[in-house]
């Protein structure tokens, strides 16, 4: 088992294409499992009040097994299946306003019998989306949530399951600090590198939103890249510094039509507005250094 979780995305204009790998946040199942460099691809739409993350992986394991991956929110997310062609046309709609040429050579419940004490979590939404096994959770009590996951995994067909303690503290953090929401997803997982279904998140928010420091208890060097898309440029960062993320291109602007044609929820989500501000922003750095997470204004 490496990393918990990071996220990164390959959607960029081709002067700023580049190989940018980091472990996303999992539990194999079987505890000697290594789960090996995932690429995602990220894209976030907030309104000022709702924010839509849209997310695809590529995974592969060192020996065929399932895995739980975790992922915290602020409010309880509305989960669906998405679309993975909204990273290709993003990209492509990014390289005509700025004149560049397309890339080349990448494809764009509840347990029955109730606990005598209070539930560590509570499954508020479970569905099968593809290679997907999804559960939204609303943690209701931090000092039982390892217990909580340990049986969900031991339901799951997970004999001896192992949390590390580090993570057990990064969750009591996020729980504290008010993010009680918890998307679990389980997928299979073997030697060869899959692509899965795309999965888009829909919550509310009153900042954007992208989790980091749930992978800061580990080791290792990550490139992110994540594709916004507000109503309009954004400057108070209450999370990791300003300094830290880097604008790869200058913003550009786009249409509602042109925002349809990407994504019919997001152009909903933001109000069929025409001066919608796309762009895409890095950060690099050891995973133990992201303490905190992306959270703009």
């Amino acid at each position: 088992m490496k990393r918990w979780f990071a996220v990164l995305a390959l959607v960029a204009v081709p002067a700023l294409y580049r190989t940018a790998q980091a472990d996303r946040g999992s539990i194999p199942f079987k505890p000697h499992v290594q789960v090996f460099e995932p690429t995602q691809r990220a894209m976030l739409a907030w309104s000022g009040q709702e924010e839509i993350l849209l997310l695809t992986t590529d995974l592969k394991a060192s020996e065929p097994t399932k895995v739980l991956e975790v992922m915290p929110f602020p409010s309880e997310p509305k989960v669906k299946k998405g679309d993975t062609e909204t990273f290709r046309r993003a990209t492509h709609l990014i390289n005509a306003k700025l004149g560049m040429p397309r890339p080349r050579g990448r494809n764009g419940g509840r347990s029955k019998s109730a606990p005598a004490h209070k539930p560590g979590g509570e499954i508020t939404f479970h569905e099968k989306i593809g290679a997907h096994d999804i559960s939204t959770a609303h943690v209701l009590d931090g000092k039982r949530f390892v217990e909580w996951v340990n049986e969900y995994l031991k339901k799951s067909g997970v004999d001896n399951p192992v949390v590390p303690p580090a993570m057990t503290a990064n969750v009591d953090t996020y729980i504290a600090e008010g993010y009680s929401w918890f998307v679990f997803d389980v997928v299979e997982l073997d030697d060869e590198p899959k692509t899965n279904e795309a999965i888009q998140y829909r919550f509310h928010t009153d900042a954007l939103y992208y989790p980091l420091k749930i992978s800061q208890t580990f080791k290792g060097h990550t490139s992110i890249e994540l594709l916004v898309l507000t109503p309009r440029l954004l400057s108070r960062f209450t999370g990791i510094p300003i300094e830290r993320v880097t604008l790869l291109h200058k913003p550009i602007a786009i249409t509602a039509p042109e925002l349809r044609g990407l994504d019919e929820d997001m152009d909903d989500l933001l109000g069929h507005r025409n001066d919608m501000k796309l762009r895409i922003w890095g950060l690099r750095g050891t995973l133990s250094s992201f303490d905190k997470d992306l959270i703009a204004r």
